[in-house]
């Protein structure tokens, strides 16, 4: 496998402007609206502020390497995962499994309402959404 970093500037396949905005406004709905449904819903309090920051353990697959941590990052900071939790625990009728599916979607939804998109495998600070850190512009 190649190592070597990604040549792709932290500028190139971000979104700017109004569309970067959209984005944002979009993971600020799915944070507003899973949390709403999850506690509409009865869900534990405690699961919920247990479970949210768990998908950001996948940053530690960076101590591997950009790549692997990127994918891993990606992997649970994208909608496609809560939703394939939602429709398991939905029709297996397992409760607590759909309310998890809920609370990695708000997550999701949190970091992209702050700015913190997909990760390209060029470096942690390479987003969809823009470069992040301290050597954001």
């Amino acid at each position: 496998m190649n190592d070597a970093p990604n040549p792709i500037s932290p500028s190139e396949g971000a979104a700017t402007g109004g569309v970067r905005l959209m984005l944002r406004l979009e993971g600020l709905a799915v944070l507003a609206a899973a949390t709403s449904v999850y506690f509409l819903a009865g869900g534990n309090p405690w699961l919920f502020a247990i479970v949210f920051f768990m998908p950001d353990l996948s940053f530690l697959a960076y101590v591997i390497n950009a790549r692997v941590g990127a994918a891993a990052y990606n992997a649970v900071h994208t909608y496609i995962l809560p939703l394939a939790l939602a429709g398991a625990g939905w029709s297996l009728e397992i409760e607590p499994l759909w309310q998890i599916a809920l609370i990695v979607a708000a997550h999701a939804g949190f970091d992209r309402s702050l700015g913190y998109g997909l990760k390209y495998a060029s470096a942690f600070s390479h987003t969809h959404l823009g470069a992040i850190g301290r050597k954001a512009e």
